[in-house]
């Protein structure tokens, strides 16, 4: 399949793992941000074929694994309020709360909807004018144009039986934070090639020059990743400092300008609790004032419910890194994709849904 077979080519998969063992001369740590990437890894077992002076950490690129407890927690009320039907991607529908999850509130006769776009929400309002339509808007800054499309035509078609719950989240922030922490030990990044594809990267550029961290935008496919490392690499033992696209068929400098229009129209930049890490300053988008009529957060009178994590999950320290999912105790155990303790098991950009899939059980 074109576009695809090329880019998990076995001569060139060989090539630039001799390219990468004739560069390193030292030990490495290179996290890649994304989960989608992470799976990837994982599965055509690429930690295998590096060599040993480079460690491969996984980030806080999965917006289901990072959306709060509370967030899950207003949804979950909201799928049993009677006339409300709460339209929401498939991947969030077994995120747990604190005491279940969508799907199992759906099981027990709550009005949860699965949609494939947030476009399929507003259809649903219209569709249904007696009922109060709520879509949880999740992710990163890839599918937030979509939802401040669907926003957008709500509001010019005068559709006021819509609302959404925002989760979404923004990668330069999160990037931010781990490496202004105490522990930090990475030493460059793998960029999320489809977030840039909407958003450019000259606002990684900053952030690679205060902390001196090379980054590297790549792709999802085995060639794009050992290229983007063998870049990455190449940065580090050389001494560069800087940003380098590697996935240039997706991603522009500037990134995609209309969707970029989209998203400052509908939403402003806010801080953001992450799960398992805390709150982030500047690192989620929130509705704008004119268009609150539709924050599903004020029409619901939702603000200031709280949960907690389950004590035993150490999903922070995996989104941040710190750990691998194999040291965690429940990994396995207590804590199966069949019944996740955690959301990094249940989302198919979880880093314990990769390690578990895959039969990661040990350190590589």
């Amino acid at each position: 399949m074109k576009h695809i077979d090329e880019y998990r080519d076995k001569t060139l998969v060989d090539n630039l793992i001799r390219k990468i063992e004739s560069e390193v001369s030292r030990p490495w740590t290179i996290m890649e941000i994304c989960g989608g990437q992470t799976h990837a890894i994982m599965k055509y077992n690429l930690l295998d074929l590096l060599p040993r002076e480079i460690t491969m950490v996984h980030g806080p690129g999965c917006p289901v694994c990072v959306t709060p407890i509370e967030l899950i927690e207003k949804a979950l009320i909201l799928s049993r309020r009677e006339n409300t039907i709460l339209a929401s991607f498939g991947d969030m529908l077994r995120v747990p709360g604190s005491t279940t999850d969508l799907l199992s509130t759906k099981a027990l006769g709550g009005n949860v909807q699965m949609v494939y776009s947030p476009l399929d929400a507003v259809q649903l309002a219209i569709d249904h004018p007696h009922m109060q339509v709520v879509f949880f808007a999740v992710g990163f800054e890839t599918t937030a144009p979509a939802v401040a499309l669907a926003v957008s035509q709500a509001n010019i078609r005068k559709i006021d039986n819509f609302s959404i719950l925002v989760a979404h989240v923004l990668v330069p922030p999160a990037i931010q934070a781990l490496l202004s922490a105490p522990q930090n030990r990475i030493d460059g990044f793998l960029a999320a090639g489809h977030v840039c594809t909407v958003m450019g990267y000259e606002q990684y550029i900053p952030i690679a020059e205060k902390y001196k961290t090379p980054m590297v935008v790549t792709g999802f496919e085995p060639v794009d990743i050992l290229f983007g490392i063998q870049k990455t690499v190449h940065m580090l033992e050389s001494g560069v400092v800087g940003v380098e696209n590697a996935y240039p068929r997706s991603v522009k400098k500037e990134g995609n300008l209309p969707a970029q229009a989209l998203l400052k129209e509908i939403f402003e930049i806010g801080d953001r609790n992450w799960r398992g890490i805390g709150p982030i300053p500047g690192s989620g988008y929130h509705l704008r004032e004119k268009y609150r009529r539709f924050n599903a957060d004020l029409l619901f009178d939702l603000q200031g419910i709280e949960a907690e994590e389950p004590a035993i999950c150490i999903a922070g320290e995996i989104l941040t890194g710190n750990k691998k999912p194999f040291e965690c105790s429940a990994f396995g155990t207590l804590c199966k994709p069949e019944k996740p303790l955690g959301a990094p098991m249940v989302s198919s950009e979880g880093a314990c849904a990769a390690y578990f899939k895959y039969s990661i059980t040990e350190k590589n």
